[in-house]
């Protein structure tokens, strides 16, 4: 639960250094040198700063099929081993092979912050540190057309970055759910 609860810094709660931050960076160096160990620290950094990195020119949609490609091939980094010679490598974010081996985190009401305003998301599931699952959750007397139509355009207008390594969002109202992605119609 992170609402009003959150504080900021390598040691705090989530680990972000601001409510700008969507990934957990804590998390993903984490599993990066679980995952790929024994790797120069620079190969973890520019593995981390290429999961994280956006344009401005991309839409969301694009990007979310850039960072899709990364998370599912690997992030592929380039770094000098102990004979100096350059070595290209793919690393893994996720262990596909043993889920077990993930950390999975649920955050609700977590405050993401764009580029003019600030939004709190209802809940935000995140893998390893990248937030995969985006929930808006409704009362139960509220459309869920409704939902879609003003929420789910705000949060992509005002924090799209959200979105930029989400795989699924979900919208409920307590009564009737509908699952999709950021292009679902």
């Amino acid at each position: 639960y992170a609402y009003n609860n959150e504080d900021y810094g390598p040691n705090s709660l989530l680990g972000r250094t601001s409510d700008r931050d969507v990934i957990l960076t804590k998390d993903l160096y984490h599993a990066l040198r679980v995952l790929n160990p024994g790797l120069p620290e620079t190969a973890y950094q520019d593995a981390v700063r290429l999961v994280a990195e956006t344009s401005a020119s991309q839409t969301i949609t694009s990007t979310n099929k850039e960072k899709y490609s990364l998370l599912r091939d690997g992030v592929l980094v380039t770094y000098r081993n102990d004979q100096n010679d350059l070595v290209k490598q793919r690393l893994r974010v996720f262990d596909y092979d043993n889920p077990i081996n993930n950390r999975f985190l649920v955050v609700r009401e977590l405050w993401i912050r764009g580029d003019i305003y600030r939004r709190r998301a209802d809940i935000v599931g995140f893998v390893n540190g990248i937030p995969l699952v985006f929930m808006e959750c409704k009362n139960i007397h509220r459309d869920l057309r409704r939902a879609y139509d003003e929420n789910l355009a705000d949060y992509r207008d005002t924090i799209p970055h959200v979105f930029h390594h989400n795989a699924i969002i979900i919208i409920g109202n307590g009564d009737k759910a509908r699952l999709g992605s950021i292009t679902s119609k």
